[in-house]
């Protein structure tokens, strides 16, 4: 076992849940409502700060991330495989085209994130993780290419997540240039277990490359013919958040677990996280935990996790200037219960959780802060929106 045992959440709801059937007409109920704008005069209550939510853009087809550009303009990938602009407050009809092929199905997998090179406002340089098919299936890929006016020019395909697959889930995807220079990518294991603990595959593992798609020579597998190069990190679930701290440079990753036990994790090089053989969560289908327990030695536990599951997405530290009593904390989407969870982290642990916004917008895909500072948000659903956060006045 490496690490100390983690902190553990507890819904407060839990203790007095309906019956599953009741359960799932509210997930009908609240699905239809995510629809709906909350009131815009709303006020939502922190512990430390009371804020309201601005809808900035509705209209989204299922929103998957949001990235700011130097100009003023914003990027939104959408999962159907669509690059949206928004310029001067106003969603642009005509998607970005020059996309390489993206395979979109009613499913967990089409066009997921976007990331900026370092160098944009000189290179006009962005790469994108997207689902790509292939002969033996479908898999995670990454493209970068040139975006010149509305159109993404010079694009080259930099990695490809090995092996492809059938299955239309756990595709991670998650991007971001770290301020090492290096290009970090989350892959999910595709619902398949054993490959996150199979390091001759990428599925299952936080990638690092360098922005042309070549290999850190101090990557923790180089040299090892039974690993492929670009891991970094290996035995994870399906990542969905990664974010470097602002002050530290340490990275920080989350990924979804089963039934419970999903975990946010700090990101040290050549780590087993553990996925399938320890985990705190449980079978979706048998009342029974997951793998041989939760703990084993070589395999690191998790600074902390949920159970039961919120199924965590999008992460960003608060560093801005509207909410100093939020400064330095961690911020992730619910998609589950449609929350903004809020962590305040001492020492590289977690003292204090809250859960804010429950259900009041839908799924939160992507938790953001604007170069203004801001936080924003965005909501997965069919008529997506992108959210800011502001202070009350």
């Amino acid at each position: 076992m490496l690490g100390a045992a983690p902190a553990k959440t507890r819904n407060p709801m839990f203790s007095i849940m309906p019956s599953v059937q009741r359960l799932v007409v509210l997930a009908l109920v609240f699905g239809a409502m995510a629809d709906a704008f909350a009131e815009p005069s709303a006020v939502f209550k922190s512990q430390k700060a009371s804020f309201r939510i601005v809808t900035l853009i509705p209209g989204l087809n299922h929103p998957w991330s949001v990235a700011f550009l130097p100009s003023g303009d914003i990027l939104v990938t959408e999962r159907p495989g669509t690059l949206r602009m928004i310029q001067n407050s106003v969603l642009l009809d005509s998607p970005i085209t020059g996309l390489p092929p993206v395979s979109a199905k009613n499913d967990q997998g089409g066009l997921l994130d976007i990331a900026l090179d370092p160098d944009f406002a000189d290179n006009h340089r962005l790469c994108l993780s997207y689902v790509a098919r292939g002969e033996d299936g479908r898999g995670t890929e990454i493209a970068c290419g040139e975006l010149r006016g509305n159109h993404l020019h010079n694009v080259e395909v930099i990695f490809k997540a090995l092996p492809k697959s059938g299955t239309g889930r756990h595709f991670g995807s998650r991007l971001l240039f770290a301020s090492d220079g290096y290009l970090y990518a989350t892959l999910g294991e595709r619902g398949y277990r054993p490959q996150a603990q199979n390091r001759a595959t990428h599925p299952g593992s936080l990638v690092r490359i360098a922005r042309d798609g070549s290999i850190p020579p101090d990557n923790p597998f180089v040299g090892d013919p039974a690993s492929q190069p670009e891991i970094y990190t290996y035995g994870n679930r399906n990542p969905q958040g990664l974010v470097e701290h602002p002050v530290t440079r340490e990275l920080w990753m989350h990924e979804h677990g089963p039934r419970g036990g999903d975990e946010l994790n700090r990101v040290i090089a050549g780590t087993n996280y553990g996925w399938p053989v320890i985990s705190y969560g449980k079978e979706y289908f048998l009342p029974k935990p997951v793998g041989e327990g939760t703990h084993k030695e070589g395999m690191r536990q998790p600074v902390y996790y949920w159970d039961p599951s919120i199924a965590p997405s999008g992460m960003t530290f608060y560093t801005g200037p509207d909410f100093p009593g939020w400064a330095g904390d961690l911020f992730i989407g619910s998609l589950k219960f449609g929350e903004l969870v809020r962590l305040e982290l001492e020492d590289g642990q977690v003292i204090n959780e809250e859960r804010l916004l429950s259900r009041a917008f839908g799924r939160i895909r992507d938790v953001r802060q604007g170069p203004d500072g801001a936080l924003y948000l965005l909501t997965d659903e069919r008529n997506g929106r992108l959210l800011k956060v502001i202070p009350q006045d």
